[in-house]
C-alpha cells in the first residue's frame, strides 16, 4: 500500500509518542518506538522499555504475534541497528519476519553504523524510506546523539526567560516566569536526564528540590549536583531540601574550596557526596568525573553566573530556552547569561540544528551550541 506524504508523519509521529514512554529509562541506549503498518492500520506497538531489553522494532513484532501481512510497513524512529548486541540486530529480526517496507526517521549517529542498517535491508529486497520526520526523531536522543559521537557527557543548559532575556526581577522574584505548561514539560527533561545541576544561589533563593514531578508516575530523582565554590548553602545545611528530602543521597555538593570537618561529618551522615575539584581546569575534570559515574548527561537549571561560566569555557553543547510572551524592560533585572565580555558581534556563540515548539503561551527555543 502507497502512503501520503501527510500518512508517513502521521505514522511516524505515533511512533514517535511511543518511544517518549521510555523517557529516562534506556540511558545509555536511545529511545525509540516501532510499530507496524497492515492496509492503512497500525496493527502491532513497541517501544525500547530499558537498556538490556528488547528494542522496539522486536516489542512490535512480539506484539504482532504473527508474520505480517503481505506489504506491510514496520515505522521506527531510528535506524534498525545491523549488529548483534545484547539482544541481537534488529534487522536480522525484521527480515525474517517478512516485512515488505521499514519507513525510518533518523539515520544512526554512530559514523560506523549510520546507514548499514538501510544497506542489510535493501539487500534483503526490503524498501526502506529513510528520513520520514527526521529532526523530529533525533531530537528524541539528544544524550545518546552527543556520546555517540563526542565520547563525553552531554551538558545542557535549560533557562526560563522573558522576551527581553530577564528570568528574575531585580530582587529575585522568578516565580514563575513561565506558564504551568512549560512547568510540565521542564519535569520531562528532568526525567530525561540522568543528573541536573544548579548553583548555590538557586538554592539559598528558591530551595529547589530538583525532582521529576510527572502526572500518574513517581516522583523522580536524578543525581543533583549543587555548584557552591564559596560553601555558602553550608550555612543553612538543615534548611535546604536538597541535603534533608528522602533524595538526599543523590546530591553532591561541587566546590573548589576545601569542606571543613565538622561540615564533611554532617553531609556524609546525610549520604551527600562531597567533590572538590581544583579551579584549573575545573570543567574539563568535572565532566571528566561525570563520564566516571556513567552519567551520559547533565542538565544545568541554573542562574547567570553558573550559565555564563559554561558559555565562557565552550563547555556548554545544548540549549533548552524557554520564552514567556513578557518584558521587564528593567535593565537592573538578572538576565539568563552573565559570561565574558563580548567586544563583537563575531563572537557570539551559535546554535544549529534548532527548533521551536509551543507550550501553551511560551515558547521553547532549542538547538545544539556550536563550539
Amino acid at each position: 500500500m502507497e502512503f501520503s506524504t501527510a500518512e508517513f508523519d502521521f505514522f511516524m509521529r505515533r511512533a514517535i509518542e511511543l518511544a517518549k514512554r521510555g523517557n529516562g529509562n534506556t540511558h545509555p541506549n536511545p529511545m525509540v518506538g516501532a510499530l507496524i503498518v497492515e492496509n492503512g492500520k497500525i496493527v502491532a506497538e513497541g517501544f525500547h522499555a530499558r537498556a538490556g531489553t528488547p528494542h522496539a522494532e522486536r516489542n512490535a513484532l512480539a506484539a504482532l504475534g504473527r508474520n505480517p501481512a503481505p506489504g506491510a510497513t514496520m515505522f521506527v524512529t531510528l535506524e534498525p541497528c545491523s549488529t548483534c548486541g545484547r539482544t541481537g540486530a534488529c534487522t536480522d529480526a525484521i527480515i525474517a519476519s517478512g516485512i515488505s517496507r521499514v519507513a525510518v526517521g533518523a539515520t544512526d549517529p554512530n559514523p560506523a553504523h549510520a546507514g548499514n542498517g538501510f544497506a542489510v535491508l535493501r539487500a534483503a529486497g526490503i524498501e526502506v524510506v529513510p528520513g520520514v520526520l527526521e529532526d523530529e526523531c533525533s531530537r528524541l536522543n539528544p544524550i545518546f546523539n552527543h556520546q555517540i559521537t563526542a565520547g563525553t557527557p552531554l551538558f545542557a543548559m535549560k533557562t526560563a526567560m522573558t522576551l527581553d532575556g530577564r528570568t528574575a526581577t531585580r530582587h529575585g522574584e522568578s516565580q514563575w516566569i513561565t506558564g504551568t505548561q512549560a512547568r510540565a514539560d521542564v519535569m520531562r527533561l528532568r526525567r530525561y536526564f540522568p543528573a541536573i545541576a544548579t548553583g548555590s544561589g538557586t538554592v539559598l533563593a528558591d530551595n529547589p528540590s530538583l525532582t521529576a514531578r510527572v502526572s500518574s508516575e513517581e516522583v523522580f530523582c536524578p543525581t543533583r549536583f549543587v555548584f557552591d565554590r564559596r560553601l555558602r548553602t553550608l550555612e543553612k545545611l538543615d534548611l535546604l531540601n536538597v541535603f534533608n528530602d528522602e533524595f538526599r543521597e543523590k546530591t553532591v555538593l561541587v566546590t573548589t574550596a576545601g569542606v571543613p570537618a565538622d561540615f564533611s561529618e554532617k553531609l556524609s551522615a546525610r549520604g551527600v557526596k562531597t567533590w572538590e575539584i581544583p579551579t584549573e581546569n575545573f570543567w574539563v575534570d568535572f565532566r571528566s568525573r561525570v563520564a566516571g559515574e556513567y552519567l551520559g548527561g547533565v542538565l544545568f537549571e541554573a542562574g547567570a553566573e553558573l550559565l555564563g561560566s559554561l558559555l565562557s569555557e565552550k563547555q556548554a553543547n545544548y540549549l533548552y530556552a524557554y520564552i514567556a510572551p513578557k518584558i521587564f524592560g528593567d535593565p537592573a533585572a538578572r538576565p539568563a547569561f552573565a559570561g565574558t565580555p563580548l567586544e563583537r558581534l563575531s563572537g557570539a556563540q551559535r546554535l544549529s540544528n534548532t527548533a521551536v515548539s509551543r507550550h501553551g503561551n511560551d515558547i521553547l527555543f532549542e538547538g545544539k551550541i556550536e563550539v
